[in-house]
């Protein structure tokens, strides 16, 4: 168990660093990049700057409870293990929220139409933002407290996230199958939404936020499976630890695997994180 426990540690330092790096590059990069839509832009930024902080805050505050639990020092492992719950269950909170509101903000975009940038502004996109990271470092702090009103946190923040987000994109793809089969049909457009919404870039924001949300979910559903498990368990395996452990990794992946998805999928993102980066070497040169 020693081993294992300075094993995860070693991973979630070196998954401490690509999440800096890689986030701290892209929160630069959001910043420069003006073609976005500015609360959609600021919802990129918030999931950025969740994940930037799971690098500086969370990961470490980890790291340093599995080092002290193996070192056997009982009192840092304590508190580090209440710093560690409470920051990543607010950062996880705001995370999850933050992509549900990405799926939303996608909808709106094609049921408003020009109307969209009326409605979706961004100084009511920063108030929600706001209330969202409230209520979530609230809820950290209050679900250590007692483990089961984690649990139930639990229960309800994340299937309705993921039903909000399941929602979304339905209801946008199926739009966009529609909007796809009166082209074919030769159907005659209607000349507002066609000036609204470009349809072909709409897609492709569609299908990054996509992107974005699969992987939370292929990222988060282990661990959340990993606590059912322990919660209903009644005795502790030693296959629990590693599992559970292994859970965390995965958790703590996303922030640096978001990075990754931004650069890829997200051109203006990448146009600028290359600048960025060319500033960046031109100033250390100079």
């Amino acid at each position: 168990m020693k081993q294992q426990s300075i094993t995860f540690s070693a991973v979630n330092i070196l998954l401490s660093i690509t999440a800096i790096l890689g986030n701290s590059l892209i929160v630069v990069a959001l910043r420069k990049e003006s073609s976005l839509h500015p609360p959609s832009k600021l919802l990129y930024r918030c999931l950025a700057t969740t994940d930037l902080l799971v690098g500086l805050v969370c990961q470490p505050l980890y790291a340093i409870y599995r080092i002290s639990l193996v070192h056997e020092h009982w009192s840092l492992c304590r508190y580090a293990n209440y710093a560690v719950f409470i920051t990543s269950y607010t950062l996880c909170g705001v995370s999850l929220v933050t992509t549900a509101a990405i799926s939303v903000d996608r909808l709106l975009a094609m049921l408003l139409g020009l109307r969209y940038k009326e409605i979706v502004t961004l100084r009511r996109t920063y108030i929600i933002l706001a209330i969202v990271w409230v209520v979530c470092l609230v809820a950290g702090l209050f679900s250590y407290l007692d483990y089961r009103i984690s649990l139930w946190c639990s229960f309800i923040i994340i299937p309705s996230c993921l039903i909000i987000s399941i929602a979304s994109y339905t209801k946008i793809f199926r739009a966009l199958r529609h909007h796809e089969v009166q082209i074919q049909d030769h159907v005659q457009q209607n000349p507002s939404q066609t000036t609204a919404l470009n349809m072909a870039r709409y897609r492709k924001a569609v299908y990054n936020a996509l992107w974005v949300q699969l992987a939370l979910v292929v990222c988060y559903v282990p661990q959340f499976t990993v606590e059912i498990m322990i919660s209903l368990s009644t005795k502790r395996f030693s296959n629990l630890f590693i599992l559970h452990g292994m859970a965390n990794v995965l958790v703590f992946f996303n922030s640096t695997l978001n990075s990754f998805l931004y650069c890829w999928k997200i051109s203006e993102v990448r146009r600028a994180v290359k600048q960025t980066i060319r500033q960046a070497i031109f100033y250390a040169e100079g």
